[in-house]
């Protein structure tokens, strides 16, 4: 006990009281994402997981492989995936052309501001305008009773629907979907188009370069992730689109929402597990798209920054 003390004393010299250790502070600032975790395990991940659960289960509830192997084997499923993973690849890439040349006009093509909030406000809202009220705006404006449609008719004597066309098509469901995928891409390039800095382009006209050489080898290598992850969320939000398409043309066009529709809620094809299956091979295709969305806007955010 002695050699104890002495060993504290020379330690301690002078009696000074050791210092009481901090006290862990509890980080309360988890507390801000609660809701968002709460709501995604609430409404994705369980009903993804209820989907899958529900997708190997037979009349019976027993367990059964029969809903996978019939997607494979039934030519209209197959038609429907096909259908829907068409115009998703039309509208994204048409969405994302012509939207992105908008959205170049928006941001550098020297609008005044005034125009620019306009446009900017105008794709806000659009891009959030689907469903039944854009089936029917589309309906009554160029369906074959529409306001445009009888005005050609009556006005120019000319009869569109003569050599077959119909907006009743995949074509025309495109041109439906074009409404809120336009709008969606100017958003999302808009912040891209404006992180391009100024010194990249300096720096390219001090070399002797010019406004193609910057495009080129300088601007669109920046901005082809944001582009090409742009277009892949464009085709996940018209592959899931089911309220638009079945409001505008109900079960005249083969479309894989409106399949499963069927299958889940239908008197005649009801089969839920049938259409959870089919709800699985769509779960699967979107994460797809948004891990290759993921991946690209990773790669953009380094140039970004």
């Amino acid at each position: 006990m002695a050699v104890e003390a002495k060993l504290d004393s020379r330690r301690n010299p002078g009696g000074v009281p050791k210092a009481r250790p901090p006290k862990t502070r509890i980080n309360w600032s988890w507390l801000g994402v609660v809701p968002f975790f709460a709501f995604a395990i609430m409404f994705l991940i369980l009903p993804s997981l209820s989907i899958f659960i529900r997708s190997f289960q037979g009349p019976e509830g027993q367990f059964t492989f029969d809903n996978i192997v019939a997607i494979f084997h039934g030519r209209d499923f197959i038609n429907a995936y096909r259908t829907s993973l068409t115009i998703s690849l039309i509208t994204a890439v048409g969405g994302g052309i012509f939207g992105f040349l908008l959205a170049y006009s928006v941001i550098l093509g020297g609008l005044p501001s005034a125009l620019r909030s306009f446009l900017l406000t105008f794709s806000g809202v659009a891009s959030n305008f689907a469903g039944v009220p854009l089936a029917f705006a589309f309906v009554a404006t160029i369906g074959n009773a529409g306001l445009v449609t009888r005005i050609i008719e009556n006005v120019l004597n000319v009869d569109i629907h003569a050599r077959g066309f119909t907006i009743y098509s995949i074509w025309g469901l495109s041109i439906v979907y074009m409404y809120f995928q336009f709008p969606l891409m100017v958003l999302i390039m808009a912040p891209a188009l404006d992180g391009l800095r100024r010194e990249w382009r300096e720096a390219c006209e001090n070399l002797g370069g010019t406004e193609l050489h910057y495009w080129r080898y300088v601007a669109l290598p920046i901005l082809m992730p944001t582009l090409l992850g742009t277009m892949i969320l464009l085709f996940g939000n018209a592959f899931g689109a089911y309220a638009t398409a079945y409001a505008f043309s109900g079960s005249f066009i083969n479309l894989i929402t409106i399949v499963i529709g069927a299958q889940i809620q239908g008197d005649v094809l009801y089969n839920p597990g049938l259409g959870n299956a089919l709800a699985l091979g769509m779960i699967v295709i979107m994460s797809l798209s948004m891990v290759g969305y993921l991946t690209l806007q990773r790669r953009a955010a380094r140039w970004l920054r």
